[in-house]
């Protein structure tokens, strides 16, 4: 389970800001997309909506593993995204979903992707339901969560002695990525925006981030830029487009996710 435990050491396990089936998809596909030098090839977001269109993923017990496939090499990358209300996601046990785990899966790396969900599922089974998942108080308590089932799929395919010595760097990697959830400032940071343009003044920005503001208003070739809906980025952040809502007058209101890795 090598591409979760990178995803935890990475910082790319988050809570969902929305129960939304789709928008939980959207939302995790971007967090890949932002990954450096990922070098897709392909349109994650539609991709990922239409295979799961194509077929529900929930593997049940309350955890889907939405994924894409793409030519090529490169890694297996995996994002997960909790949710601690759960997501009515068309599971075949009626559950609602609290733990969404997002593969990008390379054609070189499909085998590893059916062993690592395999060990997956054999680690829920294992453990009996996610229970814990579902009702943890945090993202500290996911992640332990996960780490002893990345710990358990490890103590059964190797001799014991190396799973002790993987455990602890398990657990060292972890320890490493806890003051992310301590301190609340993410190794991923995502920040939603909004923009509003008019015809004839300045487009006004919307976002808690200030500094963000303050760039994309410093712009003066915003407008134009948002109209093309091309792919911007500003201050080591990546700006992704939600939305584009075009109103009489020559307005419009954009939504975008700024992510920063």
């Amino acid at each position: 389970m090598k591409s979760l435990l990178n995803a935890l050491k990475e910082g790319r396990l988050l809570e969902l800001p929305d129960t939304d089936k789709e928008k939980s998809l959207v939302y995790l596909a971007h967090l890949i997309e932002a990954i450096p030098d990922l070098g897709v090839g392909v349109d994650l977001v539609e991709a990922m909506l239409a295979r799961e269109k194509a077929s529900n993923t929930a593997l049940g017990h309350g955890v889907a593993c939405p994924h894409v496939r793409a030519s090529g090499s490169g890694e297996l990358l995996c994002a997960a995204g909790w949710s601690p209300v759960g997501i009515d996601y068309g599971a075949p046990d009626k559950k609602k979903v609290h733990l969404v785990l997002m593969y990008f899966i390379p054609d070189a790396q499909k085998n590893m992707y059916l062993k690592e969900v395999s060990s997956l599922a054999a680690a829920i089974q294992r453990a009996g339901d996610i229970t814990p998942i579902a009702t943890a108080e945090g993202l500290t308590a996911v992640r332990e969560r996960l780490l002893d089932w990345v710990s358990a799929a490890i103590e059964s395919s190797i001799p014991e002695a190396k799973a002790r010595m993987i455990r602890l760097e398990a657990r060292q990697a972890a320890a490493e990525a806890a003051p992310v959830v301590v301190s609340a400032v993410p190794l991923v940071q995502v920040v939603p925006l909004r923009i509003l343009v008019f015809a004839d003044a300045k487009p006004v920005v919307l976002s808690q981030n200030h500094e963000l503001v303050q760039a994309l208003e410093k712009d003066s070739g915003i407008a134009s830029k948002l109209q093309a809906q091309a792919q911007l980025e500003i201050g080591g952040f990546k700006l992704v487009c939600q939305s584009a809502t075009q109103y009489d007058g020559g307005r419009a209101l954009y939504e975008y996710l700024a992510i920063k890795v």
